[in-house]
This record gives structure tokens, C-alpha cells and sequence, in this order.
């Protein structure tokens, strides 16, 4: 129910984002709203059918589906089109699909199937490079598209590893290095590495009755060091302009509210014009008159908060909330590792989407092209979302017959 709920919140607002005033009928091909509708038909079709496949199939062919997926993203530099500057879609008679939207559940019954296996023990290092290297092959291919927000996600795989006993020094490290790549970007390396060496220095006075090795201090203080001085060249030579342009909006260190910041800073003014209550279906003045671009995909969210108002905005994200502590839920109550590891793979994909999203809407996170699940116009993304869900939901309801 959730599930549909979201979706039908999600054509409401299509619908109201795309609705032109020359429009005379109102299903026609030509409208976004139209072909979201389609492609949501098309969706039911999609979940009956996985629905009706037995549910040992997807663990049993799980390599095989991860195989095809992986081809599917190489197949894209020979047969792919170039849309938006991105080589990501194949377009067939008219229609374009993003295979990047479905390698994302193939990912996951590949992840699942390597750490339910029991010769696999993720504690062990040799065992942890395996499935580092299950998740690096699809990022390193939907980079080169290029397709960095894509590529972002499927960080979220390191939560059902650290689920099955990952160490949580992973999940730190990952967070300290944002965190310290995005102080580095706001503040002068020297100054970020002086607060580095006070930190070390007051660590180690807090723990010198427990005889504390100085020589890890020095190595971390290193590290961290060498890192911190290496931003600015990674930022220079390895982001694309756009995306140095995006994170110094961001940060403050740019305006640039005609330019880069457009999208954002429209967006901003949308949802903050919405008030409690919102201006109405199809009554939104920065919708109808198409100041936020792309509003009816990435940015689908400041429709809500123009149209819907807080009360619409909160009802969205709790709708969310409950649909990712539900998948949690289920996750735990599964009786086979292969189920749980797939069912938190979900739920941290969904999370992560609707996190960054969000926050890319509203101004705290520079804007990487992550659509709304389920919200969000575009048929690559409903299929996958669709396909990454159903597939849980039908092992779910045979865990007790094959637990």
C-alpha cells in the first residue's frame, strides 16, 4: 500500500508539473503525465510477473542476472544513445531505459548470494575485497557514462555489509573522509590539518592512562594529512566543472542564482512559498510557470512543497519513513541470509535516494541528477524501484517454506 501510495502522489504531481495550458485531451502520448501513466500500467504487469516466479529462481540465477546486468552497462558504449552529455540509455523504437536503474537489484541478489554463502565470512579481509569488487564493477562502468549520482548510491551497500558483520570502522572511515573532503573544500588545508593534530593531541592526553601507542596517532594524523592536501587536486582534475560549481554553491564560496544555482534556488523559493497547506493542486505559480527546470523529475519534490505545503511535504517523507522501516522490518524476519542481506540492500537504496534527493532539493546537497523514487517522472527509475522491491516482497512471502 505504501508502495502505490507513493506512486499515486507521485503521477498527482507529474501530472500538475507537466500539465500545459494548450492541452486538449487528456491522455496523449505527447504529455509527461501520459506517459508516466503508462509506464505505471506497464509496472503492474512487471510486479504480477515477479510475483509469479518462484522465489527460489532469483537466488538460484542471481550471478546470471548480475552477469546480464553488467553487460547490459557495457553494452551501452557500443549501442547506447547520449542524452543530457550522459551515454546511459538505449533507446528502442522512440523509448529509452537506463539499465543503470535495474543494475541496482541485480547488485543486490549478486551481494546477497556472495554473503550468504558459507565460505563467505565478511570479517575476513580476502572475503571483504570480493565484495567490494561486486559493488566497484557497476560504479566504475556508470562513471564512465559519465553518471556520478548513480554511481553514488550503490555506496548504500556498505549498511547490509555492515549488517552481517562488516566492522564499523568501514561505515567511520567512510564519514570522516566525506566529512573531511567537505571541510577541506570550506576551509584552507593547513587550518583543516592544524584542527587534525589538536584532535590527535587531545585523544591522546583523554586516553594517556591507558598507555596509548603514539605511533597510530602519528600515522592517523599523517593519513589524514595527506588526504586533506590531496583535495584540491582530486576537486580540480577529477570533478567536472559543473560539479565544482554545484559544491561551491553549496558551500557558500559562489552565488550564482542565474546560472548553476537556478534549479536550486528555484526550487527553494517553490517549496518555501507553499506555507502550511500549500497553493493547491495545479494552482502553483513556480510550477505553472516552469522556473524550476527539470521539475518533474530530480526537483518533483518542490512541486509537493509549492502545491502541497508542509502538511503534503511531511506526509511524503513519513510515507517514506514507513516504507523503509517496514522493508527493515521484514528484512529481519527473514529466516534465510540471502532474504535478510537483499531485503536491507533495499531498504538502504531507498533511503539513500530519498535522502540525497531531498536534501538536493532544498539546498544541502549539490545537485548530482538522483531521482525521487517512485515520485519522480521516468520509467527506468518506476521499473527498477518496482522490480527492487516486488522481487523482496515475493521471497518474503515463501520465507517460512523455504527458511
Amino acid at each position: 500500500m505504501l508502495y502505490f501510495a507513493l506512486v499515486v502522489i507521485g503521477w498527482f504531481n507529474i501530472y500538475s508539473a507537466s500539465l500545459s495550458e494548450t492541452a486538449t485531451v487528456f491522455f496523449d502520448f505527447q504529455n509527461i503525465h501520459s506517459k508516466q501513466l503508462a509506464w505505471i500500467g506497464l509496472s503492474i504487469v512487471l510486479i504480477l510477473f515477479i510475483l509469479g516466479v518462484d522465489s527460489k529462481f532469483y537466488e538460484r540465477f542471481s550471478s546470471v542476472i548480475y552477469l546480464v546486468a553488467i553487460l547490459s552497462l557495457a553494452g551501452l558504449f557500443i549501442f547506447g544513445s547520449t542524452i543530457a552529455g550522459q551515454r546511459a540509455w538505449y533507446v528502442l523504437g522512440g523509448v529509452s531505459l537506463q539499465p543503470a536503474e535495474f543494475v541496482k537489484a541485480a547488485t543486490a541478489l549478486a551481494m546477497a548470494k556472495y554473503l550468504s554463502d558459507i565460505q563467505t565470512n565478511i570479517k575476513e579481509f580476502k572475503d571483504q575485497l570480493k565484495a567490494f569488487l561486486i559493488l566497484s564493477i557497476p560504479i566504475v562502468l556508470i562513471l564512465m557514462q559519465p553518471d556520478p549520482g548513480s554511481a553514488l548510491i550503490y555506496f548504500a551497500f556498505i549498511f547490509p555489509m555492515y549488517r552481517e558483520g562488516l566492522h564499523a570502522s568501514y561505515l567511520l572511515l567512510g564519514f570522516f573522509a566525506a566529512f573531511l573532503f567537505v571541510v577541506t573544500l570550506a576551509f584552507d588545508p593547513p587550518l583543516v590539518i592544524a584542527g587534525v593534530i589538536l584532535l590527535a593531541f587531545t585523544l591522546f592526553l583523554k586516553n594517556r592512562k591507558k598507555r596509548p601507542s603514539i605511533f597510530k596517532y602519528v600515522v592517523v594524523v599523517l593519513v589524514c594529512s595527506g588526504f586533506s592536501l590531496s583535495v584540491d587536486f582530486v576537486f580540480d582534475q577529477v570533478f567536472k566543472q559543473h560539479h565544482r560549481d554545484r559544491f561551491n554553491i553549496v558551500l557558500g564560496k559562489e552565488i550564482d542564482i542565474k546560472g548553476v544555482g537556478y534549479n536550486t534556488n528555484q526550487s527553494e523559493i517553490a517549496i518555501g512559498s507553499g506555507g502550511w497547506f500549500g497553493k493547491g493542486w495545479t494552482q502553483g505559480t513556480q510550477t505553472k510557470g516552469n522556473f524550476v527546470p527539470e521539475q518533474h523529475t530530480d526537483y518533483i519534490f518542490s512541486t509537493v512543497g509549492e502545491e502541497w505545503g508542509f502538511a503534503g511535504s511531511f506526509l511524503v517523507v513519513l510515507l517514506f519513513v514507513f516504507l523503509i522501516i517496514r522493508l527493515l522490518y521484514l528484512a529481519e524476519k527473514q529466516h534465510s541470509t540471502f532474504n535478510r542481506v537483499y531485503g536491507y540492500s533495499v531498504a538502504s537504496i531507498l533511503f539513500v535516494h530519498f535522502f540525497v534527493n531531498i536534501s538536493m532539493v532544498i539546498g544541502l546537497f549539490p545537485t548530482v541528477g538522483i531521482p525521487l523514487p517512485f515520485l519522480s517522472y521516468g520509467g527506468s527509475a518506476l521499473w527498477g524501484f518496482s522490480v527492487f522491491i516486488y522481487i523482496f516482497l515475493r521471497l518474503d512471502s515463501q520465507k517460512h517454506i523455504h527458511g
